[in-house]
């Protein structure tokens, strides 16, 4: 394997961080290649009615990008092991500015004898956590 190694990993070190901004083409595009055309997605009226704050992005949209910037910095997704993660408050994406998801990776724990490390994300809009006890063990050389 090329790229990180558990050795070069110090718990609580940054590893990658990324910024995405949203737009409703964006959504447009994403219910496309998901097949998820629910219009809470992509009408306010509709997303009013459901008593939602606005349209919102795909949770599986916001759960991907979080995982993506795991993915680049490990230069590999065959060393993702697992990724689990809790919705905690919805992406509304406005119709003139979008919404501007950011994401941060932390070395959370390194297991030496398993040979993975825990990577711990900060996933935030607008200041708030929208991803909660979002994790990926990956699998990585000494």
């Amino acid at each position: 394997m090329t790229g990180p190694t558990l050795g070069t990993l110090t718990l609580g070190d940054v590893v990658a961080k990324a910024a995405h901004t949203l737009t409703r083409d964006t959504l447009v595009r994403y219910a496309g290649a998901s097949g998820d055309f629910n219009p809470i997605h992509y009408r306010d009226d509709i997303a009013a009615e459901a008593g939602l704050p606005g349209v919102l992005a795909h949770g599986m949209l916001t759960t991907g990008l979080g995982l993506q910037c795991v993915v680049d910095w490990l230069g590999d997704s065959a060393r993702i092991v697992s990724y689990e993660t809790r919705f905690t408050r919805p992406v509304v994406v406005d119709p003139k500015t979008g919404a501007n998801i950011e994401i941060s990776a932390k070395v959370g724990r390194v297991d030496p004898d398993a040979g993975t490390a825990r990577i711990d994300l900060s996933v935030t809009c607008a200041g708030q956590t929208v991803l909660g006890k979002t994790q990926v063990i990956v699998a990585l050389d000494s």
